[in-house]
């Protein structure tokens, strides 16, 4: 059985307060879920330890990482399909206790230290985590705030892209006072118990609800993406729900698969490549060439609320197409341009505001074309093109690796920037899907 809140009842302004209160506790449990989810993200702190103390090779350490990118993806679909069905709560809590169950088999590696044990327990089991708690922040969010969806979904996963500046150093003191298998044993009771907090926050709204109208916003239209322009002043229209064996079959589907998977290309190939372009072009220390990254992620993180706002007021595909126009550029041009360090510091800046709107606006643009009744799965299908854009990663890993330059790889993510960008224009014009 579906997991609802109560009807709200009572005068008008009671009624009105607790849906705030109601819709901000979902927001606050989304936002727990995605910064335990990014936290799980965040694995580069164990890649030199694992070199140096465990005597694995690099692309033993980096493995389980990237099984973890291809499990998540996939789990997003049977994730959302049932989330769908029974609810978000117990599918998020479900993936709480995974949480714990795959930390706590992967600190294990003092007994099992093999690279084949931290994909199974890390990698698949610690990935279909993700792939639960994920899923269910996007359509809840979406769900409680038919009126400013952009916004909603933004800050709801707006944790997963702030784990890495929260997180990262955290992670190197810890594993230098206690090691790899220590580090994921305390990491994991901490991300199972903020991911089960998260969980018991989330719960979608009455059947057929829609929130009281906003007088502060009573005399502006909203943006397409969730109103009519000739619906009355507050008044919430609904796109069609579309049931996922439809959606497959429809264009607009594959559009926004192959534009999530080109863009998201760029961003996983500037996360992999923007510190070792420090290290090795502008020959930076370690530490140094680790704050364009630490950049990135900061407005990757908090720049997600700004887009999801801006987004609500002038149309979802008008925020991403000049911002990916923007993230094209500066990946085309930045093997040129960023020379020293301050300079790719702003270009480590503007490529994370691509990545935040990648994860903030895509689900408001499937929820605008399918309706939010099959949300979660919907999403989950659109959102199985992250296992497939992290492909883009490691072709400019191998071209970097084949030409000992950093420009190849940098101009195929400038490439696929551009074809995302291009298909979004077209969504844009011949689907009117703003």
């Amino acid at each position: 059985m579906n997991e609802t809140a109560d009807n709200l009842t009572g005068p008008r302004e009671v009624v009105g307060q607790q849906v705030e209160r109601r819709r901000w506790l979902v927001l606050l449990g989304g936002f727990l879920l995605s910064l335990m989810g990014g936290m799980s993200y965040a694995w580069g702190s164990f890649t030199v330890p694992l070199i140096r103390d465990w005597g694995f090779i690099a692309a033993e350490a980096t493995l389980p990482f990237s099984v973890l990118i291809i499990v998540f993806a996939v789990a997003m679909i049977l994730a959302g399909w049932i989330q769908d069905r029974i609810g978000p709560r117990r599918v998020a809590t479900a993936g709480a206790v995974l949480f714990l169950v795959g930390y706590t088999l992967a600190a294990q590696l003092r007994y099992i230290p093999s690279p084949t044990w931290l994909v199974l327990s890390y990698g698949v089991m610690v990935g279909i985590a993700c792939g639960l708690t994920y899923a269910c922040i996007a359509p809840t969010a979406r769900k409680w705030y038919p009126d400013r969806p952009g916004f909603a979904v933004s800050c709801a996963v707006m944790g997963f892209g702030l784990a890495a500046v929260v997180f990262a150093p955290l992670k190197a003191t810890m594993i230098e006072a206690w090691g790899v298998d220590g580090t994921l044993f305390v990491v994991g009771l901490f991300v199972a118990t903020g991911a089960f907090i998260g969980a018991r926050l989330l719960r979608n709204p009455p059947v057929d609800w829609s929130p009281p109208p906003r007088t502060s916003v009573s005399s502006k239209p909203q943006s397409k993406s969730a109103a009519s322009e000739d619906a009355p002043p507050g008044k919430v229209v609904h796109a069609e729900d579309v049931p996922p064996g439809k959606v497959v079959r429809t264009r607009e589907f594959y559009i926004l698969w192959v534009a999530l998977a080109a863009v998201i290309g760029g961003g996983l190939t500037a996360i992999g490549l923007i510190t070792a372009f420090g290290q090795l072009e502008l020959q930076l220390s370690p530490a140094v060439a680790a704050v364009p990254i630490a950049f990135y992620s900061l407005v990757n993180g908090l720049g997600r609320p700004c887009v999801g706002w801006f987004a609500d007021r002038i149309g979802t595909i008008r925020v991403m197409v000049p911002i990916y126009a923007v993230q094209a550029v500066v990946f085309l041009a930045l093997p040129w341009v960023a020379t020293n360090l301050p300079r790719l510091i702003i270009s480590s800046a503007l490529l994370g505001m691509g990545y935040a709107v990648t994860f903030a606006l895509f689900p408001v643009l499937v929820a605008a074309r399918f309706g939010v009744k099959h949300l979660g799965m919907n999403y989950g299908l659109v959102f199985s093109a992250f296992g497939i854009g992290a492909i883009t990663g490691l072709l400019g890993s191998w071209l970097l690796d084949s030409t000992e330059s950093f420009a190849p790889a940098f101009l195929l993510a400038g490439i696929t920037s551009v074809i995302g960008l291009i298909l979004l224009i077209v969504l844009n014009r011949k689907f009117g899907l703003t």
